[in-house]
Parts: C-alpha cells; sequence; structure tokens
C-alpha cells in the first residue's frame, strides 16, 4: 500500500488551489474575449474598412467554433488526457491572439477570430473536469466552483470596462495582445500545477465518425443561429442550415446508439441533473445576455452612455456576484443543499431582466438600472454554482471531460442563441416601430424592452424546468469513500 507523507499532503493541498487559478485565468480570457471586442468594433470597422454586415463576423468567428467544438475538446481530454488539451487549446488561443492584434486586413482578422475560438474551446472544454477531478470532497468542489462561476461572471464586465479603456488609450490591436502575457504564464503554471489524467488513448477505436458529426452539426448550427438575425429566421438560408444540422445530431444519435467506444455514450444523459441542470443554464444565459448585450445598447443609445461608463455601469452586479462567491453560496449549499438557493437566484434573476423591460428614455441609473443590475447579481451569484454542482454532481471521473464539455457548450450556445434572438427581436421590433411613425430613440427604445421582456422569458422557463426537473444530486459513491478515509487519514 502507498503512503502519503504529510508533506505530499501539503504540496497537493496547495498545488489543486493554484491549479484552480490556472484554469480559471483562462476561463477569464475566453469569456473576456467574447466582449472585449464589442466596444472596440467601432474603430475596427474604420481601420479595416469593414461593412456592417462583415462586421458582425468579428463576433460570430469566435462564437461558431468556440461553441462548436466543446463536445470534441472534452471527450479528447478524457481520452489522452485534461491537461494536454487544456495547455494546446491555451497555446493557440494565444498565438491566434497575437495574429488578431497583428492583423491589418479583414480576412486576416476574421481567419484568427476562427482559430481563436478553436483554441479557447480545447482549453475551456477541460476545465469543469479538472476542477472535479482536484476537487473530490463536495465542500471543498463547492468553494471552487464559486471562484470558477465568479470568474465566467466577471469576466463579461472586465472586457466591457478592460476594452473600453485599451481601446481608447491605446489601439484596438492591443485588447488581443494583452492575452499574450496571460496565456504565456497560464501555460507555464500549467504544465507545473494541473495534474493529469490517465486516458485509454487514442487507439481504442476512437470513434472518429462521431466526432467528425457532431462537430459538423454544431458548426452548423451555430451559423445558422448567428446568421439568422441577418438572413432573417424563416429565410431558407437559416431554414436550409438548420435542417443540415438537426440531420446530422440524428446521424450521430444513431451511430453513437451502435458504436462500442463512442465520443458521446448515451448513458451521459442519463447522468441525474447533467441534462437539465444545462437546460436551465442556457435559458438562464439567455436571461443575462438581455441584461449584457441590450443593456448596453441602451445605455449608449438612449441614454448617451460612454463605452468605458457601460463598462463600469455594471460593476455592481459584479461586485455582489464576487462578494457571494466568496464563501456565502457554498456555506448555503453545503447547509441546504444546491438547489433551494438556484431556485432563489432564479426568482432573483427574473425580476431583474423584468425590471428592465420597465425602462423609458430618462430612467435614472439609480434606481432605475442599478436595483435591476443587483437582482441579477444576486440571481447569478446564488445560481450559477449549484448548477454546476448539480449537473457535475454524479459523473463517473472517466466522463468528467464530456461532461465538462456539455456543460459549456450550454453556456456557448446559449451565448449565441441569445445574442442572435434578442437582436433580432430588438432590430425587428424597432423597424416596425419606426414604420408607424415613432422617432429613432422611441423606436429604438421599443425594441429594447421586447427583447428585455424575452429575456425574462427566458428566465421565467429556467426557474420552471429547475422546479420540475432538477433534484439534490445523489452523493457520489467516490464522494462517500472520501468521507470515510478522512477520519482514517486524520487518526494515521
Amino acid at each position: 500500500m502507498i503512503s502519503v507523507t504529510s508533506t505530499d499532503q501539503s504540496r497537493s493541498e496547495r498545488g489543486r488551489w493554484i491549479a484552480l487559478v490556472v484554469v480559471c485565468m483562462a476561463q477569464l480570457m475566453s469569456i473576456m474575449d467574447g466582449t472585449i471586442v464589442t466596444v472596440a468594433l467601432p474603430r475596427i470597422q474604420t481601420d479595416l474598412h469593414f461593412t456592417q454586415s462583415s462586421l458582425s463576423w468579428v463576433l460570430n468567428g469566435y462564437f461558431i467554433t468556440f461553441g462548436s467544438f466543446l463536445l470534441l475538446g472534452g471527450r479528447l481530454g478524457d481520452l489522452i488526457g485534461r491537461r494536454r488539451i487544456f495547455l494546446a487549446g491555451i497555446t493557440l488561443f494565444t498565438l491566434a491572439s497575437a495574429a488578431c492584434g497583428f492583423a491589418d486586413s479583414q480576412t486576416t482578422l476574421i481567419i484568427a477570430r476562427f482559430v481563436q475560438g478553436l483554441g479557447a474551446a480545447g482549453a475551456v472544454a477541460a476545465i469543469v473536469a479538472i476542477i472535479t477531478a482536484e476537487f473530490p470532497n463536495p465542500r471543498e468542489r463547492a468553494q471552487a466552483m464559486s471562484v470558477y462561476t465568479l470568474t465566467i461572471s466577471a469576466g463579461a464586465s472586465i472586457g466591457l470596462i478592460a476594452g473600453g479603456a485599451i481601446t481608447q488609450l491605446l489601439s484596438w490591436h492591443w485588447i488581443f495582445f494583452i492575452n499574450v502575457p496571460i496565456g504565456i504564464a497560464t501555460v507555464v503554471f500549467g504544465r507545473s500545477w494541473i495534474a493529469e489524467n490517465h486516458g485509454p488513448g487514442l487507439d481504442r477505436n476512437v470513434d472518429v465518425l462521431g466526432s467528425v458529426t457532431i462537430t459538423a452539426a454544431m458548426v452548423l448550427g451555430a451559423y445558422a443561429i448567428v446568421t439568422a438575425g441577418s438572413h432573417g429566421w424563416g429565410s431558407a438560408h437559416t431554414l436550409d442550415f438548420g435542417a443540415a444540422a438537426v440531420a446530422l445530431v440524428a446521424v450521430f444519435w444513431a451511430l453513437e446508439s451502435r458504436l462500442a467506444n463512442p465520443i458521446m455514450p448515451p448513458r451521459v444523459f442519463r447522468i441525474r441533473g447533467l441534462a437539465a441542470s444545462s437546460a436551465v443554464r442556457g435559458l438562464f444565459i439567455c436571461g443575462m445576455y438581455a441584461v449584457f448585450f441590450i443593456g448596453t445598447l441602451y445605455m449608449e443609445h438612449i441614454r448617451g452612455f460612454s463605452a468605458l461608463t457601460t463598462g463600469f455601469a455594471f460593476l455592481p452586479q459584479t461586485i455582489l456576484l464576487a462578494l457571494l462567491s466568496m464563501g456565502p453560496v457554498a456555506w448555503l449549499v453545503g447547509r441546504l443543499g444546491p438547489r433551494p438557493p438556484l431556485v432563489v437566484g432564479l426568482v432573483f434573476g427574473l425580476a431583474g431582466v423584468w425590471l428592465l423591460s420597465r425602462l423609458n428614455p430618462h430612467s435614472a441609473y439609480v434606481p432605475g438600472l442599478l436595483v435591476p443590475f443587483l437582482l441579477m447579481g444576486l440571481g447569478a451569484g446564488l445560481a450559477f454554482m449549484p448548477l454546476l454542482t448539480i449537473a457535475m454532481a454524479n459523473v463517473p471521473r472517466g466522463d468528467a471531460g464530456l461532461a465538462s464539455g456539455i456543460v459549456n457548450t450550454s453556456l456557448q450556445m446559449a451565448s449565441a442563441i441569445g445574442i442572435a434572438v434578442l437582436g433580432t427581436v430588438s432590430d425587428e421590433r424597432t423597424r416596425t416601430l419606426a414604420a408607424r411613425g415613432l422617432d429613432h430613440s422611441e423606436a429604438l427604445l421599443g425594441g429594447y424592452r421586447l427583447a428585455f421582456e424575452v429575456g425574462a422569458g427566458c428566465a421565467a422557463a429556467a426557474l420552471l424546468v429547475a422546479l420540475v426537473l432538477l433534484r439534490a444530486p445523489r452523493r457520489q459513491p467516490e464522494q462517500q469513500l472520501e468521507a470515510t478515509r478522512r477520519p482514517s487519514q486524520a487518526a494515521g
């Protein structure tokens, strides 16, 4: 029997918290990259002579590859090593960030953004699995998940502030260059502190056809979603690409049920809580993007805020979420289980988005915007960590990478869907009101209000799914074993 010295235990204890910081650095970069570019788009459009329609690909190129390759990246981590996939993804992301910074043409920037999304998918797909493996104890895992959810939620606001500041003080090129030193540090510390899992490898009948099929389905589905705003949701373009994506998903499921070693074993979706929590997360994220995406447009176009001021306006929401993630939510989950804080959080989030739909052209920041932002910060702080806890509670360690990919895919694809749906709904409503004779500001506000109402509907749907389908996770055998080991280790 192998004995573990106190020195080894101390190093392991220190190392896993360092590993958490490392993976959160990667998560922060990936989330920030979805928002930091937003405030720099006008400068990028002027410098590289983008049209309004082609400019959208600076954002959409990143979202498409990011969302589409998460499942494949998660499964590859299970098979050949999560640290290996994580480090490869960060390396590719860092190199692509440098290419974005040096870009002097539309083509170069868009291609680099596609590659950047691919690298982010490889890194992010492994993060939740790494956290799950590093923190087998339920209480410590809850604390680690709190840090992780803080990173996700704070990244959007930090991206808005950083994008505005960097673009105004330096140039848009530096919003990409800033990733390079962070990426290098992440790779260096990740090699030293992230523990590697030992998967079965790629030589055991790897499901290549299934991998290609599901990735192609995700790419086509994401492409149909992010281009629906310009082509129309009922257009032949959107319906054809959407139908092709659905057909490939059907082919994929037929393959997976017949293969001995599928990339996505059907048993994964029988894991209690994983699919339902992913649905809740996706619906709630759509509500959150109503706050960030439409809220940003309202503050800049209706209230006349600058990009930097808009970023700072979201800070109370981020600060409240940070305070909750420093321990209170983990304590609540430890005392009450994940479901009660989750349900309360969804109620607060729903209230926050709905209040934004009541805004008018003269709504003051206090209380018109501040109260909804605080409610949304409280809701997200209470909901996200319990959702992760429920999703990963009963996942076997051998499938943790795939489950991590599913968790992150629900987040990323919901972001793309949220932006596409909210943007399209708002734009169509604005055009309708303008055709009725309303002035530009009134028409814009009408579109924003409808988008907020749609976001509130998504949050309400998330609450309904949580109440009907989510239950407190069962205690895993691994967690029971961990609990029995601790007294014996302490006695030894």
